[in-house]
């Protein structure tokens, strides 16, 4: 079970049965459902989501409530083990960090707590603004994948592949294990 998570301005912590619809209502606004896509039924898209067995969701609630979702998962393989982490969050609370503050305190957790010593994040490349948020965090950029993903309009557009090592997290990032 996934444990709760502070940030300086959010909370991620376990998803209830009660944040089903609030995040659906997120994941239906364009700008987010462009992005996350999910079909007609973003209920039913949600609740798969939270059942995946290889993908841990963690709602992101600012100021006493949902603004969104941060999930991760992990390659096992020893010689290749490493986290990958997704977000969206409701665009009334984009502009004020908390994606920056989410992403961080979650690769913070998957570095210190869990082990991991590179997170991966794969944006579209054209994604301006996601691409400025896991920089704040401190992602740097490894490269271009070529016709990536598949977006609404059936086409095929490119993603920037983006890591973060142990060794990028600032000292005060991380804990002694």
């Amino acid at each position: 079970m996934a444990k709760t998570l502070y940030g300086a301005q959010v909370v991620l912590r376990p998803p209830t049965a009660d944040d089903i619809p609030v995040l659906a209502a997120i994941r239906a606004r364009p700008e987010v459902h462009a992005v996350w896509r999910g079909g007609d039924d973003l209920v039913a898209a949600v609740t798969q989501d939270l059942a995946d067995p290889d993908v841990t969701t963690l709602v992101i609630e600012h100021a006493g409530r949902t603004a969104g979702a941060v999930q991760w998962g992990e390659e096992r393989d020893p010689d290749y083990r490493h986290a990958n982490i997704d977000i969206y969050l409701d665009p009334e609370v984009h502009g004020r960090g908390l994606g920056t503050d989410a992403v961080r305190t979650l690769a913070r957790h998957l570095i210190t707590d869990l082990g991991h010593h590179r997170i991966v994040i794969d944006p579209a490349a054209d994604n301006a603004a996601a691409v400025r948020c896991y920089t704040k965090a401190g992602f740097r950029p490894v490269g271009i994948m070529r016709d990536y993903e598949r977006g609404p309009d059936g086409t095929w557009h490119d993603g920037l592949l983006m890591d973060l090592l142990a060794s990028d997290l600032p000292a005060s990032d991380v804990t002694a294990p």
